[in-house]
């Protein structure tokens, strides 16, 4: 039987993250996320949400970057894996958590304290003759190849094909 254990989630975090290092000096960073989740009730067609509180730890260089850039209520995506942990606590009981080992992690939002785009582009002047707010930039031009590339003009896939192609293809 196959195993497999990953895990993908998306929130903001519930405190500052907590840095400190193992005996051999590894850096260990410890935070807690809140995952809300929104839906529609059937029966009373209300607006409902839940929230899960999750605990995250991060390990070496990534958990001290990770502790200098993030703070309280910052959103953030992270990939890892599910650790579960079993312990005697000091009064005897047996203890028992599951927590997410993050392996790889996404800054969401802009920079702490930047509520929008830079101070030159909020100051800029309008265009001459143009009151009320500014048009929206014009859409960027459609892409017909993947990725994003120009792959030249696009295929008219009803068109027959060019008179001058072979019909033996040696493949």
């Amino acid at each position: 039987m196959a195993n497999y254990n990953r895990v993908i989630l998306a929130g903001n975090l519930t405190r500052d993250p907590e840095l400190s290092y193992t005996p051999s000096s590894t850096p260990i960073c410890k935070f807690g996320m809140a995952i809300n989740r929104v839906w529609t009730d059937r029966e009373s067609n209300e607006k409902r949400e839940d929230t899960c509180f999750v605990d995250c730890t991060v390990f070496g260089k990534h958990a001290e970057t990770f502790n200098q850039y993030m703070s309280k209520g910052r959103p953030v995506l992270i990939e890892g894996r599910l650790n579960f942990s079993r312990w005697t606590s000091q009064d005897g009981q047996k203890r028992s958590k599951l927590d997410v080992v993050v392996e790889r992690s996404q800054f969401l939002g802009g920079r702490p304290g930047d509520s929008g785009p830079p101070e030159a582009a909020r100051s800029a002047p309008q265009a001459a003759g143009a009151e009320g707010p500014s048009e929206a930039p014009p859409p960027a031009p459609a892409t017909t190849g993947g990725g994003g590339y120009d792959s030249g003009p696009p295929m008219d896939h009803d068109a027959p094909p060019p008179a001058d192609v072979d019909g033996d293809i040696p493949f």
